[in-house]
């Protein structure tokens, strides 16, 4: 009998990404394991082979043809993690993730993150989603980002949701402050990856390009720069982060992308701060003010 082959189904923050990259997270391989797996044709995009240049899609089912080493793992309960919950109902959770916290753990036996507060404290969330270590995650923010995250508690909900986002039905914003003085417009630039670390604006039809789009919706001036308020249809990897450095307004903190230091500040100032959709178990309207160290420079 053939040995059977592990599959996966390509979450939204991975389109885009390289194969091996991709099976490196989803199946918990080293990336020389990956490379190495990709490079042999034992990687499958909704069964069709491919090599480690090819990148995924979202909602595409990505397969080895052999079992990955026993490497995966499930978040483990941590009742000591203070979630602050701004939302819940039948479907679905929102939580008001401090700066500086992980949303998942990378490592079996890794506590503190988001993931391990919401298995403690709603065990059924165990199993839903795309993978063990992060569960009813419907997307992800940066360590350094602060603000809502969402997680649906059931399967169904956990799909209907991701579909939401993916689809754009989700109005998602951020607060960010930012260098200079950033007037009002739209950021229609695709962006990819530029290394394993960091994303960029895409050239004109580059391979590996993801359709993204950032709104900044309003502006205005603060001592270090500008307050502006995006929505970003996508959500992708580093999207407003990448886009706003693009137009030459990096986030204040956001070294990754050249932006300024500013005394006292120890992250990048971008803050999740609005969820508005209609979820699966009625309207959903979560909202969430600035935190403390980015309201001092305000």
């Amino acid at each position: 009998m053939a040995p059977s082959q592990p599959s996966q189904s390509v979450p939204p923050h991975l389109d885009g990404v390289r194969v091996d990259l991709v099976i490196a997270e989803l199946f918990d391989l080293s990336r020389a394991r990956a490379k190495a797996l990709a490079e042999e044709g034992r990687v499958k995009l909704d069964g069709k082979r491919v090599r480690k240049g090819a990148r995924v899609e979202a909602g595409q089912t990505i397969a080895l043809d052999e079992p990955p080493p026993p490497r995966t793992f499930d978040a483990l309960p941590d009742p000591s993690v203070e979630l602050v919950i701004v939302h819940e109902d039948d479907a679905c959770v929102i939580v008001d993730k401090p700066a500086g916290m992980p949303c998942h753990p990378l490592r079996p036996e890794e506590l503190g993150t988001v993931a391990n507060g919401l298995v403690a404290r709603f065990p059924s969330m165990r199993g839903v989603g795309f993978a063990g270590r992060e569960p009813g995650l419907v997307h992800r923010l940066d360590n350094d980002t602060s603000g809502l995250l969402l997680a649906a508690k059931h399967e169904a909900a956990f799909q209907t949701l991701v579909e939401a986002l993916r689809e754009g039905r989700v109005d998602k914003r951020y607060v960010a402050l930012c260098a200079g003085t950033v007037e009002t417009q739209t950021i229609p630039t695709p962006i990819v990856h530029h290394d394993a670390r960091r994303m960029r604006v895409a050239e004109a039809g580059e391979k590996g390009a993801r359709e993204a789009r950032t709104e900044v919706l309003s502006s205005e001036a603060i001592a270090s720069g500008s307050r502006v308020e995006v929505r970003a249809r996508h959500a992708r990897r580093h999207q407003v982060r990448v886009h706003l450095a693009s137009i030459g307004h990096p986030l204040l903190g956001d070294t990754l992308y050249e932006g300024p230091t500013v005394e006292g500040l120890t992250r990048h100032a971008l803050h999740a701060s609005m969820l508005v959709f209609e979820g699966p178990a009625g309207p959903v309207d979560a909202r969430s003010p600035l935190p403390e160290d980015l309201a001092a420079l305000v």
